[in-house]
């Protein structure tokens, strides 16, 4: 593959100048025909990885989506860049789908979205044997690859099916991706897809634009809305709560508080669902107030913010959940309030639900995990990154504990009694064990292994189990003791914890102060957002630009940033470009968008500066 051809595509559809990361490695690799498994995060570029090979060879690209509402978007993306794409789900009526099959029959498609259930019909696959007769299939592309596994926090059945790609169109090069997968999810989706050949592009999962904050629940409405009122007065973000009847109702209260504040969840009637996930995406300024329901693939670039009112579930689904913040790189926030209560309710909501006892266990780890995230005194970037097996140079300088340390303990001797007793019952026992040997109770199990004879039996009794639970908890997010998920979740040493063990180490815990004293800080309140945009949102230029790309999406039906970016008319901002060849180098302008808008925007950088309203 000539290298000037990839570049070639890139500079004139995409309107990119350079790859970013592993993008160009894997569009290479794919080109070539090769199978690729790709983990990058939200915001990194996922779809250019297989939109542009898909490009570049012949035949058309089959995308496997599992969501719906994103397939339009990203239909309608491609369309404003001069690339023929379509989509086939359940959303189209008999008419518009006989028509797709018109198009791929005459080789006018180069992408074509599909639901994973119409891929799966026979008549489908059918006509995709009938296509690779011919060569006419460039590539499959599997997005959210991780709802393969049912480790997974978003499992669906049908994508096991998708071996018969493999199986029944060997030759066709298979491009697995996802933004976020811990290892064992990573080994199922391997296993499930039969990628075991594939090439693995593991980019980091780091979101440096993205600055992390957990504050304890005091008045969780009232730190929201002083929240919103000092960072986001006028910016679009997502708040997430745990239950239906509290997403309608934060929802209710934002909006008579006087902010645009939608509810979004599972129950809600289909056509309220869709109607309000349109506003958000089409309109400035909307919040969005939901359960999990609402957001993978949500493909809104500037969402400023994301809020938690209620613990989620696991580090993954923190991750995954915070990561709809920022897709354009602009800084954006992670905000969460957690209280011991949504320890309690989230730790009975997996209990009492009838998945296998195995399986619940997991499920607890990964809560630990999460709570373990949220104690922690380290670097929150750091902590999120050990999580996924990756290193993260040092401390970032943007989040909460970064920017105001909390107040601390020496909880070396604790520690020390920790990872003892972890040692001695020979690291295969989970926490709740484990506090019951150093609180020297005498239960059935520590009977059972006799372990009322070890020399940590009883030695804790100056802490109370709670102290101990976040004990073990903080050593684990800080890397002391992993978590064997294989072996039920018992804990094991890590190296880092001999200098502990030999007393040559010192570990300083979080002690949370009393949520009335603690007052955040200059330095977190400080945003580096209002920083960033504090000039531009001043900026008349910069309200004229947002007002055209408005006017010229309502006139297409698409969201504001198929038109462009708000990055791409941050540039705009400050390049002030004269002339089509200087519009043409601002980085998210392509060919068809430059023929398209080149002379209107152009028009409003010339109207603000000679004072003309616009």
């Amino acid at each position: 593959m000539s290298h000037g051809n990839a570049h070639h595509i890139l500079r004139d559809t995409f309107g990119y100048t350079a790859f970013h990361g592993a993008q160009q490695a894997i569009v290479e690799h794919v080109v070539a025909g090769g199978d690729a498994l790709v983990l990058m995060p939200t915001g990194g570029g996922k779809s250019l990885c297989y939109q542009l090979p898909a490009l570049l060879r012949a035949g058309v690209g089959i995308v496997v989506s599992p969501l719906i509402a994103l397939m339009q978007d990203q239909v309608d993306a491609l369309k404003q860049l001069g690339v023929s794409a379509a989509f086939l789900n359940s959303s189209l009526d008999a008419g518009a789908a006989r028509e797709v099959y018109r198009q791929i029959h005459r080789g006018e498609l180069k992408l074509l979205y599909v639901a994973p259930e119409r891929l799966m019909t026979e008549g489908f696959l059918e006509l995709l044997e009938g296509l690779e007769q011919d060569n006419n299939i460039a590539l499959f592309a599997i997005d959210e690859a991780h709802c393969v596994s049912q480790w997974g926090h978003d499992f669906r059945p049908e994508y096991r099916a998708l071996t018969v790609l493999h199986e029944r169109f060997p030759n066709v090069p298979r491009i697995a991706l996802t933004a976020t997968a811990d290892a064992p999810t990573r080994r199922e989706i391997i296993e499930r897809l039969a990628l075991e050949q594939a090439q693995q592009f593991v980019s980091s999962f780091d979101r440096p634009n993205i600055r992390y904050r957990v504050a304890l629940k005091d008045n969780a409405r009232k730190q929201l809305q002083s929240f919103l009122e000092s960072e986001h007065p006028d910016d679009a973000g997502i708040v997430y709560c745990l239950s239906r009847k509290k997403v309608e109702e934060t929802a209710a209260w934002l909006k008579e508080q006087g902010w645009d504040a939608l509810p979004y969840h599972a129950g809600l009637d289909a056509a309220v669902r869709s109607k309000n996930q349109k506003k958000f995406l089409r309109e400035e300024g909307v919040i969005m107030v939901a359960t999990v329901a609402f957001g993978m693939g949500i493909d809104k670039p500037n969402v400023r913010f994301v809020a938690h009112l209620d613990l989620p579930k696991s580090m993954e689904g923190y991750y995954q959940e915070t990561g709809r913040a920022g897709r354009d790189g602009l800084p954006a926030n992670a905000w969460m309030a957690y209280g011991l209560g949504d320890v309690v309710s989230m730790r009975q909501m997996l209990l009492s639900g009838d998945a296998p006892e195995e399986r619940k266990r997991v499920e607890l780890q990964k809560l630990d995990a999460l709570l373990g995230f949220c104690e922690s005194t380290a670097c929150r970037h750091q902590t999120i990154l050990r999580y996924f097996g990756e290193e993260h140079p040092g401390d970032c300088g943007q989040c909460d504990n970064c920017l105001a340390p909390v107040d601390t303990w020496d909880a070396t001797e604790a520690a020390r009694m920790a990872l003892s007793c972890v040692y001695r019952t020979g690291q295969r026992f989970g926490v709740a064990h484990l506090i019951d040997v150093l609180l020297g109770k005498a239960t059935p199990k520590v009977e059972q292994f006799n372990h009322q004879q070890l020399s940590t039996f009883g030695i804790g009794k100056d802490l109370v189990q709670q102290q101990w639970s976040s004990v073990y908890r903080q050593l684990v997010a800080a890397g002391f003791i992993s978590v064997d998920m294989e072996a039920y979740g018992g804990l094991k040493l890590t190296e880092t914890s001999r200098p502990v063990l030999r007393g040559e180490q010192e570990v300083w815990l979080r002690r949370d102060a009393d949520p009335a004293q603690r007052k955040s800080s200059k330095a977190e309140r400080g945003s580096r957002m209002r920083e960033a945009f504090a000039g531009a949102n001043e900026d008349p230029l910069w309200q004229a630009l947002k007002a055209k790309r408005m006017e010229l999406a309502r006139e297409q039906g698409v969201p504001p940033y198929v038109i462009f970016h708000d990055s791409t008319l941050l540039e705009m901002l400050n390049q002030k470009p004269h002339t089509l060849d200087e519009m043409g180098r601002i980085s998210g302008v392509g060919q068809a968008k430059l023929a398209k808008y080149g002379d209107a925007f152009l028009q409003v950088v010339e109207d603000v500066a000679n004072g003309v309203a616009t």
